[in-house]
């Protein structure tokens, strides 16, 4: 495309504002802080002229591109991103770094030169020579994830305010809070949104489009044990956390872990530990892109902890699981359409596109189930939630291109 793009400044912008959420928080937002970025997008979003912008209450941000299409009937296309980072890693005092031209050495982050990101361990980077890498400064990190599928949007919106020739059914814009801690659409209005199909931008590798992610469920386990004076203890206490620890400790070390697992493999993860001699916890997230796997899953687990407990006498315990998100294959299957538009909206904008699943969910996996079949789009956003995270100012532009394409084949394709 001949367009002088904005999605460079826009994603440096957007990523100096911490946006960590925080998964133990009870409120929604988790982190007020998050409002800050929506402040910002508002703002911006009126500059452009759009319709319908503001952030609700729970830190939703909306905004409309009008039609400029003679057909009635064109379906509302959203488009998503979440302005919250994780809490794996520091997110608070982020300087992006542009490494221009980029010729392929070994990038030593000036913060903590122990921080190194070279071709041979992100093997993505490969690709990537001749292109402007974005990092951070080695002692947090970047926010790519999904600070670069914000800036896309934004970026898109840009163009299309400005070139008024590209014909599009409506466009609703979405940016959303608490992804990372998986209640990023848990207070979504999507009456107040009035889309028909939509689309995250949050995907990695330029090229990739996924439809199929995991399902999701969360469990935790609460022990008791027995308490007695530790001087005075045998034959009487019962501890709590050793249960729990010797439970973590029968698991299997070769299976069924996010560490031994690839490809549509799934696994349950110890997220938690917690607790003393009187009662303790351990929660997990259980995953697999069977959706009927995660019950067998939750009986073994059950199984073992019996197992463990019963070398316990006088121990008790009770185990709860809560439904997390669901395979969003399952609703698009259904409309596959959507995701054949997305590539060939690639292909028509230069790019190879790679259709992939994902060892994960996003905010689109919720919306299948809200009503909204709603596939992920690539940003560039690699080694997200570390201090190696990177992106690629090219594959952004790609993903404005894309966007450019994709709205007007939803045009071209309505009778």
């Amino acid at each position: 495309m001949n367009y002088k793009y904005t999605v460079e400044e826009r994603f440096l912008k957007y990523v100096q504002v911490d946006t960590t959420s925080d998964p133990n928080s009870t409120s929604f937002p988790s982190t007020m802080k998050q409002k800050d970025l929506g402040k910002i997008l508002v703002s911006e979003l009126l500059e452009l002229g759009l319709k319908d912008v503001e952030m609700d209450q729970w830190g939703y941000v909306f905004a409309t591109i009008p039609s400029n299409s003679t057909k009635s009937n064109v379906p509302t296309i959203c488009l998503c991103s979440h302005m919250d980072t994780a809490p794996d890693c520091v997110g608070t005092n982020v300087k992006p770094i542009v490494h221009r031209n980029w010729d392929g050495s070994p990038i030593t982050l000036p913060d903590d030169t122990t921080q190194i990101i070279t071709k041979e361990r992100h093997s993505y980077l490969q690709e990537k020579i001749g292109d402007d890498i974005i990092t951070a400064s080695g002692l947090t990190l970047l926010g790519a994830d999904d600070k670069a599928g914000v800036a896309i949007i934004m970026d898109f919106a840009h163009y299309m305010v400005n070139h008024p020739e590209v014909i599009h059914g409506d466009i609703r814009i979405l940016f959303t809070p608490d992804e990372e801690v998986g209640r990023g659409v848990e207070e979504l209005d999507m009456e107040k949104l009035k889309a028909d199909y939509g689309y995250t931008m949050d995907s990695g590798e330029l090229g990739a489009i996924e439809d199929e992610s995991f399902s999701a469920d969360a469990m935790t386990f609460h022990i008791t044990g027995v308490s007695a004076h530790p001087g005075y203890a045998k034959g009487k206490m019962v501890h709590a956390a050793k249960i729990a620890s010797a439970f973590i400790c029968s698991l299997p070390t070769d299976s069924w872990s996010p560490e031994t697992t690839t490809d549509r493999e799934g696994f349950i993860h110890p997220t938690n530990i917690s607790g003393g001699l009187e009662e303790a916890s351990v929660s997990f997230i259980i995953r697999d892109h069977v959706t009927s796997k995660l019950k067998e899953y939750e009986e073994r687990l059950e199984s073992i902890m019996q197992d463990t407990i019963a070398k316990f006498p006088g121990a008790t315990y009770t185990s709860e699981v809560k439904e997390q998100y669901r395979n969003m294959k399952e609703i698009i299957k259904d409309v596959p359409f959507v995701t054949d538009y997305a590539i060939e909206a690639m292909e028509r904008a230069g790019i190879t596109p790679k259709p992939t699943i994902i060892r994960g969910g996003t905010d689109g996996s919720r919306l299948s189930f809200m009503g909204l079949p709603c596939p992920n789009i690539f940003t560039g956003e690699m080694a997200i939630h570390s201090k190696h995270e990177y992106v690629s100012v090219q594959d952004m532009q790609k993903g404005v291109d894309t966007l450019v394409e994709l709205l007007q084949i939803w045009e071209q394709r309505t009778v």
